[in-house]
């Protein structure tokens, strides 16, 4: 699609690929170029995820995770890339778009509670990583977007009491990520989760959100 054609069919936010960006054509080179609004002349805000779910869909990821950021391959030419929060944030500050997602772990809807748990608390860690690095690239005279947004990753998948949701304080909150490790009822995994959305959007109802 074309610039033209997503401004016809109304499109008020537009939402750019961090990973595939970042492999091809780079986001050194979009930078160089003066940002995706530029890049792509767009004149409305952009989004940016964070890469997470690309990296943690490689199944080489899971097994090279370590607090610190993830160990992949890239599919275009197979080179070892490693990617954290500070990564992220660097690449989506390249991309300088309106809004940035926080880098998360991404696991399968049918980890296991003990696991989903470890998981969330990995990526509220990784969220607190993320907002230092935004504010240090945002306070750089080189970056394009110095006023760039950062929203989190509810995420959790489908157990009671989750998706853990960082929406207070400085955090907005961002999409909801539902992995499926195996075919599913999508109907019953909204029912399960119905609660927790809910309350989420009770406690969010003020704060700009997407799903």
């Amino acid at each position: 699609m074309s610039t033209t054609d997503l401004q016809e069919i109304g499109t008020q936010v537009e939402l750019s690929n961090t990973y595939h960006l970042h492999v091809r054509p780079g986001d050194k080179i979009v930078k160089q170029l003066g940002g995706l609004h530029k890049f792509m002349s767009w004149n409305k805000p952009i989004l940016t995820d964070s890469g997470g779910f690309q990296v943690f869909f490689s199944g080489r990821a899971q097994k090279n995770k370590k607090e610190e950021g993830v160990y992949f391959n890239s599919h275009i030419d197979g080179r070892k890339i490693f990617m954290g929060p500070e990564e992220s944030m660097q690449i989506q500050s390249n991309l300088a778009s309106t809004i940035a997602m926080a880098f998360d772990e991404c696991p399968s809807s049918v980890a296991d509670r003990d696991y989903m748990e470890n998981s969330v608390n990995r990526t509220t860690r990784w969220l607190k990583r993320c907002k230092a690095e935004m504010d240090r690239l945002n306070s750089l005279p080189n970056t394009i977007n110095k006023h760039q947004m950062l929203f989190g990753i509810n995420q959790g998948g489908v157990y009671e009491g989750y998706p853990c949701a960082p929406c207070t304080g400085d955090f907005r909150t961002g999409s909801g990520r539902l992995r499926s490790g195996r075919p599913c009822s999508w109907v019953k995994v909204m029912r399960r989760c119905t609660g927790s959305w809910m309350q989420l959007c009770r406690i969010c109802h003020k704060i700009n959100r997407h799903i």
